[in-house]
């Protein structure tokens, strides 16, 4: 599959995910199967350009190409300007969200509370791609609420606008993440257009992923929370894609090497005081569903420096490898 003039290795992408797809698991995620990822979203306001946070998002060294930048906002003029300087920061795929439905992003009229307004929603699309010589895509949901599935109608502007692929969310910004994504309407859109189409939502499993990309026709699916904790999913899917048939899940062994290398990404990413506070939420999706998991993750918060985080969780995953070859998961 391409993206404009970037061959990518699969079809298997990773979400843009606030506070969690930031570069250290973006390449966790790359080196262990995921052909594509997406950065957290970059402010489009320049008046936050110059944060700690944003000053992270916009650090791409070393990562592995092409390196897409998802940017959020509702002013077409500014959302161009930022594509610019994220280009200018290395940006070789700049993405447009429209998918978000978070309160605070479409209290705002940015993410997914733009599909309200299709004329803004063209303004925004044709500006950016106007902006900037990199592919656009862009990544939104089926519509604002059941009685408004407007996803073909904004389709087809993206793709008049000369945005290079769609990532369509199976659910409406009022669905939040409740209840089941669907499908039929990513269905309707890839038949509809001629530029890739990725399905997202729910595909949690190697079984799903071949379910979803049979059933929509898609060029590729995205994953999101089915891969936080658990970042081998893409080397999971794409075997038992190609041959039908599961793989192994990590061995104990295995799963602490890559914790730990995680660890060791994100803490020099992050500093002190940041890295040991935006771990704990990962070690505890990794541990979660593990056979004394909850227990550890509750010692685990309570460590105050970075060797005693880090060594807590090599302790425990000798503890399990003492007993277990591969993951303990309780089902």
């Amino acid at each position: 599959m391409r993206i404009g003039p970037h061959e990518l290795p699969n079809h298997l992408f990773v979400a843009p995910m606030a506070g969690v797809t930031d570069r250290p698991f973006r390449q966790l995620c790359k080196t262990l199967g995921a052909g594509y990822a997406v950065s957290e979203m970059a402010a489009s306001n320049p008046q936050l350009w110059d944060t700690d946070k944003s000053t992270r998002r916009l650090n791409h060294d070393g990562e592995i190409a092409p390196i897409a930048v998802q940017i959020a906002g509702s002013d077409p003029a500014m959302l161009a300007h930022a594509a610019q300087f994220n280009v200018d920061k290395g940006a070789q795929i700049i993405d447009i969200n429209m998918g978000c439905p978070a309160k605070k992003v479409c209290n705002v009229a940015a993410g997914s509370a733009l599909l309200r307004d299709e004329s803004l929603v063209a303004a925004i699309v044709q500006a950016v791609v106007n902006a900037v010589d990199v592919p656009v895509t862009l990544k939104f949901r089926t519509g604002w609420d059941a009685n408004h599935i407007n996803a073909l109608h904004i389709a087809h502007i993206a793709q008049d606008a000369g945005i290079q692929m769609l990532t369509l969310h199976g659910r409406t910004r009022a669905d939040g993440y409740k209840g089941a994504a669907e499908y039929e309407t990513i269905r309707a859109v890839k038949a509809a257009v001629q530029i890739p189409v990725v399905a997202n939502g729910d595909i949690t499993s190697p079984e799903k992923a071949r379910d979803v990309l049979a059933y929509t026709q898609a060029d590729a699916i995205m994953i999101g929370r089915a891969a936080q904790g658990r970042p081998w999913i893409f080397r999971e899917i794409a075997a038992f894609l190609e041959t039908g048939t599961h793989i192994n899940p990590p061995t104990v062994h295995e799963a602490k090497a890559v914790l730990l290398d995680h660890l060791t990404h994100h803490y020099a990413f992050y500093g002190e005081r940041t890295g040991l506070l935006t771990a704990r939420k990962h070690i505890g999706w990794y541990v979660i569903g593990l056979q004394g998991g909850e227990a550890f993750r509750q010692r685990m918060n309570a460590q105050t420096d970075l060797k005693s985080q880090y060594n807590a969780v090599a302790d425990f995953f000798d503890e399990l490898a003492s007993e277990h070859v591969f993951l303990p998961y309780i089902l």
